[in-house]
């Protein structure tokens, strides 16, 4: 099975629909098989204080004006859904509350993703899971038993779904990555599992899918340096190449488990071993 790889666009487009657009470019050219947004309720996730207090942004002077800046419309998703359909690529996004999650229903994508911070947000998970759609659930910030819940309500619904192991540090450093736990969760749950990776360079990622994942998703950017709290974590154009390329590559490794001479290698085996097997 091939690795099913994200390239989380989610708030690096800095709401700049061309900015997006670009990252889905990007992530096609590449040879992903998905792009993935955030939604958001400003209101519904957010306090008033916390909305009215200061925060210095390309937007303003407070945490509204920035919340408001990142966050894309009715109109901004249409194109999205129109572009890339046009460029023949997958899209969705995690939201992170009811109402983002019933708006960005209207859409009919092919797959949901439960965020690690909505992992424990019931309410959430069983709307998600009452759209049958394939759902990937991330697991940072959590402890077995919440993982174990949010299982529950995906087969109490039928809903198909495939766990994705996450470090919510951005970005994670190496030593934190815990990759392990990646076959405690296919071991205790039977179920496929992913990786959401949040960590600088790619050597991790490749880690990951030697263990075995069934997806990986990483965050995309135009520029490291451009402004937002994801893009440390993130992967330029090239990056991005070079990390679908060795997946790629590590998959046909992988391909196979034997023992048996390869038939490859049989008329070397004749030629290097003829010194001694050719004078019995």
């Amino acid at each position: 099975m091939a690795v099913f790889i994200i390239a989380e666009i989610g708030i690096n487009h800095n709401g700049d629909i061309n900015i997006a657009k670009k990252l889905i470019e990007i992530a096609k050219e590449a040879g992903c098989d998905a792009v993935k947004f955030q939604k958001r309720t400003i209101e519904k996730v957010y306090t008033k204080e916390f909305l009215d207090s200061p925060r210095e942004s390309p937007w303003g002077s407070t945490q509204r004006a920035q919340k408001e800046g990142l966050e894309f419309g009715l109109a901004d998703y249409q194109e999205i859904d129109r572009f890339c359909r046009e460029k023949g690529i997958d899209w969705f996004a995690s939201a992170w509350d009811l109402e983002s999650q019933e708006f960005l229903s209207q859409f009919n994508c092919k797959y949901n993703k439960i965020a690690s911070a909505m992992l424990l947000y019931e309410p959430l998970l069983q709307a998600v899971a009452s759209e049958g759609k394939h759902t990937f659930i991330s697991t940072g910030m959590s402890e077995l038993t919440d993982i174990e819940r949010a299982v529950h309500i995906f087969k109490e619904a039928g809903c198909p779904f495939e766990l994705m192991h996450c470090v919510s540090t951005y970005p994670m450093d190496d030593e934190d990555a815990n990759l392990n736990r990646i076959k405690m969760l296919q071991d205790i749950f039977k179920c496929n599992v992913g990786y959401s990776g949040h960590e600088v360079g790619l050597a991790i990622s490749y880690a990951a899918v030697a263990l075995g994942i069934t997806s990986l998703e990483r965050h995309i950017t135009l520029d490291r340096a451009m402004y937002g709290s994801d893009q440390a974590a993130s992967l330029e154009p090239a990056g991005l190449r070079m990390l679908v390329g060795a997946v790629r590559k590590i998959e046909k490794a992988m391909e196979s488990c034997s023992f048996s001479i390869t038939p490859k290698e049989v008329s070397i085996s004749k030629k290097l071993r003829a010194h001694y097997l050719n004078n019995d």
